[in-house]
């Protein structure tokens, strides 16, 4: 509790007290005397309050899918293609999974010891499903139990339950947004009745609590991605990283690193691809490690959007401008952000490469083929992607 005594719950002037304190990873900024940066940095705070709500009244004893990620709340560089999903569980628990599949690229489960939600902390992954290995129907429905045992006479899909595991992560790919059969999944407990009680003051006080230290401790991590990368020198540079027990995939190699131009340049980024590869994709975000917008910009591209060149390679260009190429990243107005390009189980992991050049001669570095992008042609490019993004169901 926050009031000094300790026999009187926390009042509103305590709560914002603990709030005040989300000030102090403003020393986070490249710049904290930024007057645009400082309320970027506000802009993040208040949305680390709302995206944290979405865990902090979770019941692993009645979960659901939440979604605490967005085109709204687009933080900790939230992927386009994805849409997420995350319940609290419990590992002595029960629970069954089911649903359909759909349509898109992959629907994958990780269950996880920890996670960044308001109640947890960052824990190791300790089980993983994939529903392309699970028994689905004709239509894709599917019916999984997960528990510490296998319930005697059991002949469905089941998997083990770590005790460890406090929360379930959900990922859908999609490809084609708002194209494919979107995926339907529900989670149940199955080893107690259907019937929440209502929340004491204490357990309501303690919660909100955590919520607002939450701000804290989200924002930090979040800025402390970039203030790390600046800090290791990877401006202009990737580092390959896998995430492991920080909410990255298991079976993912990122790329990532920090953007930084000059009025005037542009960046290609340039690569081989792997020879098997079930998904991918690059994606452009903010300095605070918020995704650029890609409803409204095209500021990522996955393997179906992407034009691959003759010679094989996927070559991108990223500008403030419009180049007039395919793969043109839009930045946002950002002339420094970070990128971040992702391997899903992939064959190999191939490294793309980064070269700075004079935005006016992007051409004179691309292969003589790459067709030409009018602005008509963009605006219909962009619609068709907005339309396509508003088509599904995001939370």
């Amino acid at each position: 509790m926050t009031s000094s005594d300790t026999g009187i719950l926390p009042q509103w002037s305590d709560y914002l007290d603990l709030l005040a304190k989300a000030d102090k990873v403003l020393d986070l900024l490249a710049d904290p005397s930024d007057p645009q940066a400082r309320q970027e940095a506000y802009r993040l705070m208040f949305m680390a309050l709302a995206a944290g709500f979405q865990s902090t009244f979770v019941d692993p004893d009645h979960p659901e899918f939440v979604c605490s990620v967005s085109n709204v709340m687009n933080s900790v560089g939230v992927n386009p293609d994805f849409i997420y999903g995350s319940a609290s569980i419990r590992g002595d628990g029960a629970y069954r999974l089911s649903g359909k599949r759909g349509t898109g690229v992959f629907v994958l489960f990780d269950i996880n010891a920890g996670s960044i939600g308001v109640l947890d902390t960052f824990g190791p992954s300790v089980g993983f499903i994939d529903l392309d290995e699970c028994t689905l129907a004709e239509d894709g429905s599917f019916d999984i139990l997960l528990s510490a045992e296998r319930p005697e006479g059991h002949i469905g899909d089941w998997v083990k339950l770590d005790p460890r595991a406090c929360n379930i992560s959900v990922r859908r790919a999609y490809y084609n947004w708002g194209a494919e059969e979107e995926a339907k999944i529900a989670i149940e407990r199955i080893d107690r009745p259907i019937g929440p009680s209502r929340l004491g003051a204490e357990e309501i006080a303690r919660r909100l609590t955590a919520l607002s230290t939450f701000v804290e401790r989200y924002v930090g991590f979040a800025m402390g991605y970039g203030a790390r990368q600046r800090k290791q020198g990877l401006v202009n540079v990737l580092e390959h990283d896998d995430w492991a027990g920080r909410g990255g995939l298991s079976g993912q190699h990122y790329y990532q690193g920090i953007f930084a131009l000059e009025p005037g340049q542009a960046m290609i980024v340039e690569t081989e691809l792997p020879e098997k590869v079930r998904y991918w994709n690059i994606q452009l975000n903010d300095p605070l490690w918020n995704t650029v917008d890609w409803f409204n910009r095209q500021s990522s591209l996955n393997a179906a959007q992407a034009a691959i060149d003759s010679d094989g390679q996927f070559r991108a260009v990223i500008a403030a401008e419009d180049p007039g190429v395919p793969n043109w990243l839009d930045c946002g107005g950002h002339l420094t952000g970070s990128l971040m390009h992702r391997w899903t189980q992939a064959s190999s992991g191939p490294e793309p490469r980064l070269r700075i050049v004079d935005a006016a001669r992007v051409r004179d570095y691309l292969p003589a083929d790459t067709a030409i992008i009018t602005p008509e042609e963009r605006q219909q490019t962009l619609r068709r992607r907005l339309r396509g993004a508003q088509w599904r169901h995001r939370w």
